[in-house]
């Protein structure tokens, strides 16, 4: 796999990184008991804590200011933009029907596919080589754009309404399509008032959708 070579990652383990780009439509055609979004699971924390890592060691910004650069280079564009960067569908493994359907290009698979490979690299190689992939993918768009990249609207809206001392709540209302296409919509709500519905291929994708339109309409938060 060039990928690995990139990184000079030497494994004994290629089964890890073949679960880390295995859709659930792959698996399913191929009756296989595992695809990426475990692996996805752990390496959205890793990917957390490097960047929580790099941003308190790095600068002397206040924890507000590191939570919203944080939330801007984790977001499903921003990670879509990294697999992109890194050639992710070369690697996907999808089922017939999601790859008729361009599900190979989709956003939110290439997304979630970027933190299954850095699960699945930490679990295979340890923290440090997880480290270093994301210092020479990610850490470069920091140095250059260190708080304009991507809009992270959950934030944005977060941190209006922190000033009442309220939290924001997303809450599924909708899914539809089948279980490799779903589409989902989202209720972003503060104190049992819908503020914002957002729809989208994925639920991080919805949920800054539907902050986003509470953001548009100026929600007024008493």
């Amino acid at each position: 796999m060039e990928l690995l070579d990139r990184f000079n990652i030497k494994t004994s383990n290629m089964h890890i990184y073949d679960t880390a780009f295995s859709h659930s439509s792959y698996c399913n055609e191929h009756n296989l008991t595992e695809d990426y979004q475990r692996l996805e699971f752990l390496g959205d924390k890793v990917l957390d804590l490097i960047m929580s890592d790099y941003l308190y060691n790095t600068t002397d910004y206040e924890e507000g200011k590191m939570t919203k650069i944080r939330a801007m280079y984790v977001c499903e564009n921003a990670l879509y933009e990294y697999a992109k960067l890194l050639d992710f569908p070369k690697y996907v493994k999808v089922g017939k029907g999601e790859e008729a359907s361009g599900g190979r290009f989709r956003k939110a698979t290439l997304a979630d596919m970027f933190e299954s490979f850095l699960g699945a690299v930490y679990l295979d190689q340890g923290y440090l080589k997880a480290k270093q992939i994301v210092y020479e993918i990610v850490i470069p768009f920091i140095k250059e754009k260190p708080e304009t990249f991507f809009m992270d609207y959950k934030s944005e809206l977060q941190e209006m309404v922190q000033t009442t001392k309220k939290s924001v709540d997303y809450e599924v209302v909708k899914e539809e399509g089948p279980s490799h296409d779903r589409t989902f919509t989202i209720n972003a709500i503060v104190d049992g008032i819908v503020l914002g519905t957002g729809s989208a291929k994925s639920k991080k994708e919805a949920e800054q959708e539907a902050a986003k339109k509470a953001l548009e309409k100026q929600a007024k938060i008493s």
